[in-house]
């Protein structure tokens, strides 16, 4: 008769212990992040379609590069930015998990930072001298502020979410056992 095999689970095959649920504040400021991301980018795919935002055609060509590589350069950094935006959706949710949650914490601090210095310096982009004087009318930089606006809130709503899985995740891993070897 054949030998029962033991059945020996280690640290690297061990399932993870399920977290807390997100808060659902957690969850709604992570759609959120999503969302506002949403009016930029479809602002962008405007002016590389060729629709009229307030920019020239003359500046289109000439600084934007449009018609032309800038097309592929606006529309990848619009798709860019959504797929970061989708990011924080990853820390509210126990579906998937691409990272131990060791190594996403950390790397959403990072991106809570990174995101803070970018939203200055849109701001430092947005009240320069030469960056107004692009747009033909002030009709046209209301429209590009409404557009822009949101994504000034994302600094925020990501930390808010960083700060709530870090939070969930210390608390996991003072409460789970000790792993046998």
């Amino acid at each position: 008769m054949p030998r029962a095999s033991m059945c020996v689970m280690t640290t690297a095959t061990a399932p993870r212990p399920a977290s807390a649920p997100a808060p659902v504040w957690a969850r709604r400021a992570a759609h959120a992040i999503a969302l506002c991301a949403v009016p930029s980018g479809l602002w962008r795919i405007a002016m590389a379609s060729g629709v009229y935002v307030g920019y020239s055609d003359r500046v289109l060509h000439d600084v934007f590069d449009i018609p032309g590589w800038g097309i592929a350069y606006v529309v990848g950094l619009s798709v860019l930015t959504e797929l970061a935006a989708l990011f924080p959706l990853l820390l509210v949710t126990d579906r998937w998990r691409p990272m131990h949650p060791g190594v996403l914490a950390p790397l959403a601090w990072t991106a809570s930072g990174v995101l803070l210095l970018v939203a200055l310096w849109q701001l430092v982009v947005a009240f320069t001298v030469e960056s107004r004087t692009y747009m033909s009318s002030g009709t046209a930089q209301t429209v590009w502020g409404f557009a822009f606006a949101p994504l000034f809130a994302i600094p925020a709503l990501m930390t808010a979410v960083t700060w709530s899985y870090a939070k969930r995740h210390r608390a996991q891993t003072r409460t789970s056992p000790p792993s046998v070897p």
